[in-house]
Parts: C-alpha cells; structure tokens; sequence
C-alpha cells in the first residue's frame, strides 16, 4: 500500500450533493481555511510533514469546543502570544543597543516597542476573556418645574407626555391670560366689585377734609 501524502486533503461528499457542491463547502469552511493558512506558514517551523486531514480535524475540534462553552483553548493561545510577543520585544531591544548609527538604532527600538504594545493588547485580551466587563445601566429621572417628576423608561408614555402638555398650557395661562380671544390689558384700572359694598369706590363727597396744618 503507497504511503498517504500528507498533503492531500479528503474531501468528504455527502449523498445529495455534487462533486463541485462539495469543492465549494470546503473552498468556505472555516476550518480548512485555517488549515491552509497555518500548513502554509509552519512549514518552516515543522516542515511539510505536516498532514492536512490531521490539521483540519484538531482546528474543527478547537472550534467545537469554543462552541460549547470552553475558551480554554483560546486562553492557552493568547497567553502564547503574548509571550512570544515579549521575547521579540526583548530581543529587538538587545538589538538596538548595539547599533551605532541613529536610523538604525530607532528602527530596531521602533520594531521593539510594537512588539511591547501588541504584547500588552494581547494581555489585556486575555483579561477581557477571562472576567468579562459587565454593562452597568443607570436608571435615569428627569425632574421638571414644579412638582412632577418623569422617569425615563415609564411603562405609561402617554400619561407623561400629556402630563408635560397640560403644565405647558399653564405656564401659558400664566404668563398671558387671554379674554375673548385678546390679550388682557393688564394696564386698565380694575372695576370695583358690586357684590362687596364695603370695597366700593368711595365718592368724592365721602372722603374726609384734609386737616389744616
């Protein structure tokens, strides 16, 4: 029996699906993509000895466990990353104290401080994974002139909102009555009530002489 080429990727069809149906599902199924991508880059790391079918089946299975509830998985990678990260940091800082010429010296110190930012990005992604923030939400009260008072997220807006037009319309009567459909003269001198003699005008005969001094 000839050996498996590891790079032969199985193509698995199902009973109802064409040959060229089934190229497509791979073409955007997320694992394989990965796949791809990690076989291409590692394979001055590993080599190609790397088999793809094996690939794919331990990325669908980080995938499901995702699914499922566990990040473990993806704690264990940021943290490797953010590692690595420090280690070129240090590394490209090394560097760039032995250089002697200005431009060098400011292109490896440049190289090595994104490194340090990207490695601290990544912590504090491992920290946002581990203890979610939780959304605070502030009950917010609008207090208006005089006694009323509305409360954002009332189940009864409409009772609000004619409580608001009917304080409107007093302020309104307050500020300029209006009489017959005009303006009040606020000007005028005021009738003296008939219903009160006591509060009447008084006539001229009525009023007393002023005293002599």
């Amino acid at each position: 029996m000839s050996k498996k080429n590891p790079k032969t990727l199985t193509v698995e069809r199902a009973p109802d699906q064409t040959s060229e149906q089934a190229t497509a599902e791979v073409a955007v199924n997320p694992a394989m993509n990965a796949a791809f991508v990690v076989d291409t880059y590692q394979s001055n790391i590993l080599g190609d000895d790397v088999d793809t079918d094996a690939l794919v089946a331990t990325l669908r299975a980080s995938m499901d466990k995702s699914a499922a509830g566990d990040l473990s998985g993806l704690e264990s990678m940021l943290i490797g990353q953010a590692t690595a990260l420090q280690t070129i940091f240090v590394s490209l800082a090394k560097r760039a104290h032995h250089q002697q010429y200005q431009r060098h010296l400011e292109a490896f110190l440049g190289l090595a401080l994104k490194a340090q930012a990207q490695s601290r990005a990544t912590i504090q992604a491992v920290i946002d994974l581990k203890f979610p923030r939780q959304a605070t939400f502030v009950k917010q009260a609008n207090i208006a002139h005089g006694p009323q008072q509305v409360n954002n997220g009332h189940a009864n807006g409409g009772d609000t909102v004619r409580a608001l037009e009917n304080q409107t319309e007093q302020i309104e009567v307050l500020e300029g009555a209006t009489h017959g459909g005009k303006e009040m003269d606020t000007r005028a001198t005021a009738e003296a009530a008939r219903g009160n003699p006591a509060v009447e005008a008084l006539a001229t005969g009525h009023r007393p002489k002023k005293r002599g001094r």
